[in-house]
Parts: C-alpha cells; structure tokens; sequence
C-alpha cells in the first residue's frame, strides 16, 4: 500500500456499518477510506488486515485519523505509535452508531478538537471534546442570522450580548446555529476570525427539544424550526441554562446559555 501523498484525512472502519459512515464524511472532506478485508471489498477504499500494523503507516502519512469503531480498538491501536502531542496526529473516534465524535488524541494542539467538531457537523453527531481548555470555557452562543449576514454583524451581536450580560469573550466555548445555517458564510468567518468553534445543531432536535424556550411564528414560516437561537444555545451544550434569551441585534438573533459543571 503506497500512502505517500495520499492525502491529510485517513478513515479507518472494520464494518459496513462503519462504511456508510465513512463514506459519508469522505464525500465532504475526500478523506481516503480504510476497511477491513473482512467487512468485504468496497470501491474507491483501501484495504487492510491489521488495524495495528495500518495505523502504524498512517501515524507517518497522516495528519488525521478517524478511526470509525469502538474507542478501545482505537485506544489499542494508537497506543503503540503515540510520541508527544506535537508530533501525534489528531485521533477522533466514531461509533458506528453515528452518535458521537470524540476528539482522543493531540485535541488541542494537533487538532483532533477541531476535527471532532467537523465531523460531528457533517454526520449531525455530537463532539466529546474533554481538554482542560475547553472544559473551563462554560457559555454557549446560539445564533440565527439572515441569509448574507456578514460576519462582522455576528461578531458585533456576540459582544453585543456579552456586554449586556456583563460576561467574558473568553468564556465563550461554542457558537452554535441551526444545520439549516451550514453553509452561511458570514457564520463560518466570524467563528474563524473569533477562534471560536462553531457546532451546527440538527433541525430534527430543534423540533423535538424538550425544553422550553420562546419561539417565534416568522422563523417557523421561514424555516421550518420554532427557533434557532435559543433552542441551539441549549442543545448545544450539557446542563444548559438561558442567561440572556433571544435578543435581536441589526440582522442577528442572539442568545447565550451557561453550561452548570458538577
């Protein structure tokens, strides 16, 4: 198997479960995809026999690995090759379930934080991020915007928000709007330029959210949702609590939610 120059992102499945999956994230990304030779031959993929000796290859070629399996066969098989976490590449792992994304190795430094984010928005999974760093960090941004927002009219409603409730830039651990807003550019700069992540909650969990929050009958019209705002800066975090409910700013609908730690 020649891996020079294959590519940045390996995916690393030993079921047709985990296939589907990777295909999946493969198509948004061009990740190169690696099945095991008893899950059966699959076009456009890489075939291998020993989830250890392949990831020994792709630890030197690789600067991501999703591996798409239980986290303790991934665990096993990164164990051998890890050196420091400026070297390691960055490790997600997948259930084949497509419920979670965690972010198990070079979180902040490699990446692998980064990485669980992105993929959690393309399979609508949720990111396990447990680095120090982001751990402190305990305030949500939820925000809705109109079609062609800037990102400087994002980046002015947060801190809009922020002065209003006497809170810190810092502390601020995630923006977080509908999957309706994937492609929203505006959105996607401002989260660059803050530094900020920026998680995209599923349309099918805004809809069946239990908790209460205000919704509005215009965004319903619009989009299908009873809220964006609110509803993504509860859903997005763990232990949520509104601190400043939705609040409209120019072109922007903003709210913030407090995560509330053990």
């Amino acid at each position: 198997m020649d891996l020079h120059n294959i590519g940045s992102t390996a995916l690393v499945t030993l079921s047709q479960k985990g296939v589907r999956i990777a295909r999946k994230l493969s198509g948004e990304t061009g990740a190169v995809i690696f099945v095991h030779r008893d899950a059966g031959l699959e076009q456009r993929t890489e075939s291998f026999d020993r989830i250890t000796r392949l990831t020994k290859e792709l630890f030197e070629k690789f600067k991501n690995i999703v591996y798409i399996t239980p986290a303790g066969v991934a665990v096993r098989a990164i164990a051998p090759y890890i050196q420091h976490k400026n070297l390691d590449p960055a490790v997600v792992v997948v259930d084949v379930g497509s419920r979670w994304a965690i972010s198990l190795l070079s979180g902040h430094e490699g990446g692998a934080n980064k990485l669980a984010l992105k993929v959690s928005n393309i399979l609508g999974c949720e990111p396990v991020i447990t680095t120090s760093t982001q751990a402190d960090k305990d305030l949500i941004a939820g925000l809705g915007c109109r079609k062609g927002t800037k990102a400087r009219d994002l980046i002015f409603a947060l801190n809009f928000a922020l002065e209003k409730t006497g809170l810190s830039l810092c502390r601020v651990r995630l923006l977080a709007s509908a999957d309706i807003k994937k492609n929203e550019a505006g959105l996607i700069q401002a989260a660059r330029e803050l530094d900020i992540p920026l998680y995209f909650v599923s349309s099918a969990n805004i809809i069946n959210m239990p908790l209460r929050f205000c919704g509005s009958d215009f965004v319903l019209k619009r989009t299908g949702l009873p809220g964006v705002a609110e509803p993504c800066a509860l859903l997005a975090g763990r232990n949520t609590r509104l601190i400043l409910g939705k609040t409209i700013c120019k072109s922007v609908t903003i709210a913030l939610a407090r995560e509330n730690f053990l």
